[in-house]
């Protein structure tokens, strides 16, 4: 007999509530192994792939593409004994012509339960016993009922997969294939409103592109040539906005401004980009910015502290947990550098690199945006010379890194062309004073006015 798992939605990060369904990689009558990836969902800190628990074939998808749902809902429905099933249909054939006629008998009951149901035969399955008290006329349309959990009331005859499917609860998914999926959301074409003309009930780009040309029902009040429109706030941006009005309202924030000559940092990247050890090494100035953000952090640890209003305690930390602010196209991204303090500059340098990829191609995993110390916005790759950011909550400081500008500057009582970049360090005043705060920052521009003072550190 079929055998049925629920997959609840799980907790991927401490403290999530709810995700996103962005992507079903499985379909009712896909057959699925364990740590097969059947789902990509959207938390509020990055986009998760969940493998599968189970062998087994897919019996009913319980929520549908951008749906967002709490955590421990079933999303999705296994036969995980799928076999069993089989095997109460095999004698659905008289027994004398198991060896003759029985396959061809067989064969367009198995396509009507693939068109009926959604999966097709499994290799093997017929080998078990059937049930010798299982009726002949039971026996065909036992896979069925179970299979789709299909309601009585659904007996019309079968035209397409299309009509068959939908009546399914909560759990239809209109049949498109990726490229039109991506059509329908750009053009914000609703799928689940459109009847597909293609094979099988598929849902063509003809159909959508007729879809967005359809006349709007009368209810509906349509405004000619409208220039707005509207995307629900959820995922990423709704943490993200959350997060920071959090901050700006909690911690009160004090920027200060400095302007760096940092020229003798450019000349020393120069170098260091044509020596071996860096030959195969992406060096920007972000890396050079990281290490001294590291550096003076050991001088002024109330950067790199937290305050606990829960425990009324100042945490200091031995140890730096860098964020680093991405922009994704989910939005905005903090992933974090562990450990930075004890990583050399090419060290650095690879990290952030590789953070950089993962969070483009949205793979930054949950655990690796949370337990940041201090936070560095590079505002700079977007040629912005500087700006007032706000803290990261849980943390206590966060440095913007602006745009590297040649600009006349004044050396030896003489003004000549240099390159010039200003630093914005925002910090929170319960923990930390305008003398720390300042002294910091300080020491950050120091170093990249002049790389050798690392040696004093």
């Amino acid at each position: 007999m079929p055998q049925y798992q629920q997959f609840p939605l799980p907790d991927t990060a401490e403290g999530l509530t709810e995700a996103e369904i962005l992507t079903w990689h499985v379909k009712p009558g896909d057959t699925v192994r364990v740590n097969d990836v059947f789902v990509e969902i959207e938390t509020a800190k990055a986009a998760v792939e969940l493998p599968c628990p189970w062998d087994g074939v897919v019996t009913e998808l319980l929520v549908q593409v951008g749906q967002t749902v709490e955590v421990g809902t079933p999303i999705i429905t296994i036969d995980v004994d799928p076999a069993g099933a089989a095997a109460v249909a095999a004698p659905a054939a008289p027994a004398p012509a198991v060896n003759g006629a029985a396959p061809e008998a067989a064969a367009p009951v198995e396509e009507r339960v693939a068109n009926l149901v959604g999966y097709g035969p499994r290799t093997g399955a017929a080998k078990r016993r059937a049930r010798k008290d299982a009726p002949a006329a039971a026996s065909v349309a036992a896979p069925v009922v179970p299979a789709v959990v299909e309601p009585p009331r659904v007996e019309a005859p079968v035209v397409t997969q299309h009509v068959v499917v939908e009546p399914v609860s909560g759990g239809y998914v209109p049949l498109a294939k990726p490229p039109v999926r991506k059509l329908a959301k750009d053009l914000g074409v609703d799928l689940y409103g459109i009847t597909g003309s293609g094979p099988g009930g598929v849902i063509t780009r003809e159909d959508v592109e007729q879809a967005l040309t359809a006349p709007a029902p009368a209810s509906v009040e349509v405004v000619a040539g409208a220039r707005e429109r509207r995307v629900p706030i959820k995922g990423v941006r709704k943490a993200t906005a959350q997060a920071m009005v959090d901050s700006a309202f909690t911690a009160p924030h004090v920027t200060e401004f400095l302007t760096v000559d940092v020229t003798p940092m450019m000349e020393l990247r120069a170098r260091l980009k044509n020596s071996p050890e860096f030959r195969d090494v992406k060096l920007t100035p972000l890396a050079f910015a990281a290490k001294a953000v590291v550096l003076a952090a050991r001088r002024t640890p109330d950067v790199n502290a937290a305050w606990d209003a829960a425990a009324q305690e100042i945490v200091y930390k031995d140890y730096v947990h860098l964020g680093i602010a991405a922009a994704t196209p989910r939005g905005l991204v903090v992933p974090k550098v562990r450990d930075a303090d004890r990583l050399s500059l090419r060290e650095l340098a690879i990290a952030l690199d590789e953070l950089a990829t993962v969070a483009r191609n949205g793979k930054t995993t949950p655990a690796d945006m949370v337990g940041g110390t201090i936070t560095i916005t590079n505002v700079g790759v977007f040629g912005v010379d500087t700006g007032t950011p706000i803290i990261n909550p849980g943390e206590v400081a966060i440095l913007a890194f602006g745009a590297i500008r040649d600009m006349p500057w004044v050396v030896d009582g003489q003004v000549v062309p240099r390159k010039v970049c200003q630093l914005a360090l925002s910090f929170d005043h319960r923990v930390v004073d305008g003398q720390q705060g300042s002294r910091f920052l300080a020491d950050v521009g120091a170093l990249l006015a002049d790389p050798g003072v690392a040696l004093t550190y």
